[in-house]
């Protein structure tokens, strides 16, 4: 029986590194297009689950027969989301709530395929150290902000303000790993 096709609905090439270091590659990476905003009194988890939820569903619905994987990654101080920054003011706005205070990530992961959909969230507390303005303004300047939940990015520049993890590294770079293994296995997809 010939395997099913296996597509990563989602652009970010730190989900595809991910998938890479469990020896599994996307046949087709197709993003999903569909509104993040969250809904009122929605809680962060929920978010991340109803976000990649229906990034799946999106794809999934184009593709019958496929897995679809999608995640999505929601990071949050308190109630308040920080989703991704529009700009490096805003960026430096965030970092300067992150510093010296626990945060929460909260990545929700789905595999989609023969009509239904299978989804796990993953919550990691993190922790940043203090952080002056010469370190904000230095790491606003490197870019590496853009197109990350909450303005930062773990695996590169800013990792070196991480005082504390306690969950899922990857998850935090946004696919955690043992959830999506488990989930795939789970419809039946085996690795490469």
């Amino acid at each position: 029986m010939a395997r099913p096709e296996f597509i990563l609905a989602s652009a970010s090439p730190r989900r595809r590194e991910l998938l890479a270091q469990v020896r599994i590659v996307p046949d087709r990476v197709e993003p999903a297009d569909i509104d993040e905003t969250p809904l009122k009194s929605e809680t962060p988890a929920q978010l991340a689950d109803r976000l990649a939820r229906s990034k799946a569903a999106v794809v999934a619905e184009r593709h019958p027969g496929a897995v679809v994987l999608a995640a999505d990654t929601v990071v949050s101080l308190g109630r308040r989301f920080l989703e991704k920054a529009a700009d490096g003011e805003e960026a430096a706005r965030f970092l300067r709530l992150l510093s010296g205070r626990n945060h929460r990530v909260h990545t929700g992961v789905a595999v989609a395929h023969a009509g239904r959909i299978s989804v796990r969230v993953v919550e990691t507390r993190v922790t940043l150290k203090v952080l002056s303005e010469a370190e904000i303004a230095a790491y606003v300047a490197t870019g590496d902000w853009q197109g990350k939940a909450g303005a930062y990015g773990i695996q590169g520049p800013a990792g070196a303000f991480v005082r504390r993890i306690v969950g899922s590294h990857p998850a935090v770079m946004g696919l955690p790993l043992y959830e999506t293994v488990s989930l795939l296995e789970g419809v039946g997809y085996r690795r490469g």
